[in-house]
């Protein structure tokens, strides 16, 4: 948690069938502008700015499969408030507007709420009894070594400030919000072994949530860390209908959090992994849709910051586990490979950002053959002839494409994933052809002069270029994969893309 400020989001990471967590936190906003930092060792944990936040559990999946793509939990557990001050304390993006706007006057301070002590009330008299009863449990906590025993000495002596707030300003948010974080850290520093302590401080920090937000409404920090606290107490309820409303309550404070600050990946990406969690639990017939939400909060994470490797990596996994569930339930007309192929692209891309994370290498190496090979992603696109892109709609012809970490181009026979003909087959033909490097944007585009379908523009240094996938849903495939690659190019990572895709 955070003494000085308001903590801040947590994030997940794993694989298949929702073996994600729940929370995360922001990370640089667009993956072109700052260089990632450098990756530590080969099995350090994946956040490298991640001091002395709290940390928040990770989520293991059901199978085999599951366990190889995401069992080390650090890719896959929340971002915290507090984690996101950290990170941006070393450049890492901009602070939310809360935390920015620094509501902390309370911990700088002498412990004490905007209002003097003349402010108290009677009101403070019914809050002392049920602050002894969270001070006696945050006492009881005793660090399981040296570090987590000054830890808590520590967490106790802003316990009692906090306390002298309320007491002194019943009427203060900053001070319920601060003791609510306090609670919420001290339940990560519990015993292990000791899950009803820290549920019970849990459930004192929700409260204080609880509280807070009553008072200031627009407080997004708490509502944020609501919901990660919430959702630690639904992990340790497992799978029963306890957890289920448990989940779904922190769903809405994610909602709520992102209502008041939309441009919040680490919420989105929290939310996502919540929706996921909690279609684990919920009869079969509700499933597909939380899968689809899930995957749509997933993405809109990706789409606010390109780089964000957590996100990414959770996206590849939610694509996973739902090309699992396609395997097992669907008829024999439907395939899964396609979503094998998309959830391949997503932990390619995220290990290329962070290839020093051993969660993503053992995803890699479960999912690296469902690529097409050599390439990163290969399917159709209508297109018009490469020397008159403003060709009528009856020139444009739909062909295949192939990515790879140099670029986009047309296919030709030779070059056919396939092996099947494309229909360019005469040897004097231009292809079309955009190497990473000229990429300027990439969007869709709805646009009349287009033929019929879902149209993507990629403006390059030498002009736009448009082109129309089969379906909107392909679209989205096509937008995320030539926009990892372009980040990753960015992000100067292009040489681990190509030793993923070339072997």
């Amino acid at each position: 948690m955070e003494d000085s400020a308001r903590a801040t989001p947590a994030e997940s990471t794993e694989l298949p069938n929702g073996a994600v967590e729940q929370e995360q936190e922001p990370e640089s906003a667009h993956a072109a502008e700052t260089p990632a930092p450098a990756a530590a060792a080969a099995e350090e944990e994946e956040d490298d700015v991640v001091e002395a936040g709290p940390t928040r559990s990770e989520i293991a999946g059901d199978s085999e499969a599951n366990a190889a793509m995401g069992a080390e939990g650090e890719a896959s557990r929340p971002f915290t408030m507090r984690e996101l001050l950290g990170e941006l304390k070393d450049g890492g993006g901009e602070a939310p507007a809360a935390a920015a706007a620094g509501r902390s006057g309370v911990v700088e301070g002498n412990g004490i709420g905007s209002a003097g002590a003349e402010g108290a009330s009677q009101d403070s008299l019914q809050f002392s009894s049920h602050h002894d009863v969270a001070m006696d449990l945050i006492n009881s906590v005793t660090g399981v070594d040296e570090e987590g025993r000054s830890r808590q000495r520590i967490l106790s002596f802003a316990a009692k400030r906090y306390i002298s707030a309320i007491e002194r300003n019943p009427e203060d948010p900053d001070a319920c919000y601060n003791w609510a974080l306090v609670l919420q850290e001290s339940a990560d520093n519990v015993d292990p072994d000791s899950n009803s302590s820290k549920d019970s401080l849990l459930e004192e920090a929700c409260k204080k949530y609880a509280e807070a937000t009553r008072l200031c409404p627009t407080l997004y920090d708490a509502y944020y860390n609501w919901a990660i606290a919430i959702a630690d107490r639904a992990k340790m309820r497992g799978r029963t209908k306890e957890a289920e409303e448990l989940w779904k309550q922190a769903i809405m404070n994610y909602d709520k959090a992102v209502q008041l600050n939309w441009n919040s990946p680490q919420a989105l990406n929290n939310w996502g992994l919540g929706l996921q969690e909690l279609s684990a639990i919920v009869p079969a017939r509700d499933k597909q849709t939380i899968i689809k939400t899930a995957i749509s909060k997933f993405r809109s994470a990706i789409q606010l910051q390109f780089d964000f490797h957590r996100a990414i990596y959770n996206l590849g996994t939610v694509l996973y586990g739902l090309a699992e569930d396609t395997m097992r339930s669907a008829g024999p007309d439907v395939s899964p490979n396609d979503l094998y192929s998309q959830s391949a692209i997503y932990v390619a891309a995220a290990h290329a950002l962070k290839p020093n994370y051993s969660v993503y290498r053992s995803a890699l190496r479960l999912v690296r053959s469902m690529l097409p090979l050599p390439y990163l992603k290969a399917g159709y696109l209508t297109a018009p002839p490469a020397d008159n892109t403003i060709a009528p709609h009856k020139h444009w012809e739909r062909s295949q494409f192939i990515l790879n970490h140099e670029g986009l181009q047309q296919a030709d026979v030779a070059e056919s994933p396939t092996g099947k003909p494309t229909g360019h087959t005469g040897r004097n033909k231009k292809y079309i052809k955009v190497a990473v490097a000229d990429i300027v944007s990439v969007s869709a585009c709805s646009d009349l002069t287009l033929p019929p379908g879902a149209g993507l523009c990629i403006d390059t240094i030498h002009g736009p270029l448009f082109l129309v996938a089969d379906t909107w849903e392909s679209l989205d495939g096509w937008l995320d994969a030539i926009r990892l690659v372009y980040t990753i190019f960015a992000r100067g990572k292009s040489d681990v893309l190509a030793g993923i895709i070339t072997g």
